[in-house]
C-alpha cells in the first residue's frame, strides 16, 4: 500500500503567552494521500495557519501524533526536521518571500545548496523548473523586475525545485489581482495532476472550491472533513492557458502582462 504524505491523528497545540494557556489546535485529525488536493479554509483564528506550520513540519504538536511521510516528528531531532522539510515539502506563501537582489534563478536554486547540489546543477535544475511554470525567459531578472503573479510563480518554481511530495501553500493569491490568481490556481492543479499533492489554506471559499476536497476549520477543531478521494487516474481537463505539459501558453501571461 502507498503510504500517506501526511497523517495527523489527534493533534493539539497549546501555545503559552504570559503564563496563559491558549489552544490553538483541539485534537485535529487529517490524512493527506499522495496526489490530493485539499483546501483548508475558516475565519481568522479558526488554527488552520497553525495547523499548516505542524503539517509542514515548521512547529511540532503539543500532543497526539502526526506523521510526514510516514516518520513520526516527534522522535525527529531539530536537523532531522530540517532535513525532512528540505526532501518533502514545499511552500508557497501569500508574500512570496523571495530574496530580492537575487536573480530568479538564484532564488529558486537555493533550496538546492542545503543538499551540496553544486553550482552547475543547481542552475539546470531551476531553470528547467522556471521553464515548467513559463519563466524560461525570466531566470536573469529580479523579483522587482517581475509582476505579482511572475513572482508567485518564481516561489512555485522554488517550491518544487526538491521534487517534494507534498505543496504547502498558504493564501497563494491573496496578493494577487483576481485575474493573476486563476493563473496561478490553474499552475498548482496542473501541478497537482501530475501527482503532487496540495494542501492549500485560504480564506476564499471560490479558491477553496477548485480543490478536490474542502476542510472547514473553526476554533482549532476540524468541522467538516470529506474523507480523501485518490485521483481517478483518468487524464484530467487542462486549466485555460495551460498545454498539457502543465507549461503556460496563454500569450497575455507568458508575456507576464496578466500575471
Amino acid at each position: 500500500m502507498t503510504t500517506p504524505a501526511i497523517v495527523a491523528t489527534g493533534i493539539t497545540r497549546t501555545y503559552e503567552l504570559d503564563g496563559v494557556s491558549v489552544p490553538a489546535l483541539r485534537g485535529v485529525s487529517l490524512t493527506v494521500e499522495p496526489g490530493d488536493y485539499v483546501a483548508i479554509v475558516g475565519t481568522s483564528g479558526s488554527g488552520k495557519s497553525t495547523l499548516m506550520h505542524l503539517l509542514g513540519a515548521l512547529d511540532r504538536p503539543t500532543s497526539g501524533q502526526l506523521l510526514i511521510g510516514g516518520r513520526d516528528v516527534a522522535t525527529l531531532s531539530a536537523g532531522e526536521m530540517a532535513r525532512l522539510r528540505n526532501e518533502t515539502i514545499g511552500f508557497v506563501f501569500q508574500s512570496f518571500h523571495l530574496l530580492a537582489r537575487t536573480t530568479a534563478r538564484d532564488n529558486v536554486a537555493l533550496p538546492l545548496v542545503y543538499r551540496g547540489i553544486g553550482r552547475r546543477e543547481r542552475h539546470r535544475r531551476a531553470a528547467a523548473l522556471l521553464d515548467r511554470v513559463g519563466l524560461g525567459h525570466r531566470v536573469g531578472h529580479r523579483p522587482n523586475q517581475m509582476s505579482g503573479g511572475e513572482q508567485q510563480r518564481v516561489a512555485i518554481a522554488r517550491a518544487l525545485v526538491t521534487e517534494p511530495s507534498v505543496l504547502l501553500a498558504d493564501e497563494p493569491t491573496g496578493n494577487l489581482d483576481s485575474a493573476t490568481g486563476r493563473s496561478v490556481l490553474a499552475l498548482l492543479e496542473s501541478l497537482n495532476a501530475d501527482g503532487v499533492a496540495v494542501v492549500l489554506v485560504t480564506h476564499d471559499r471560490d479558491v477553496a472550491a477548485r480543490a478536490r476536497r474542502q476542510i472547514v476549520m473553526r476554533d482549532g477543531l476540524i468541522v467538516e472533513a470529506p474523507p480523501p478521494t485518490p485521483p481517478s487516474g483518468e487524464a484530467p481537463d487542462v486549466p485555460h492557458g495551460l498545454a498539457p505539459d502543465g507549461r503556460i501558453v496563454d500569450g497575455r501571461v507568458a508575456d507576464g502582462g496578466a500575471a
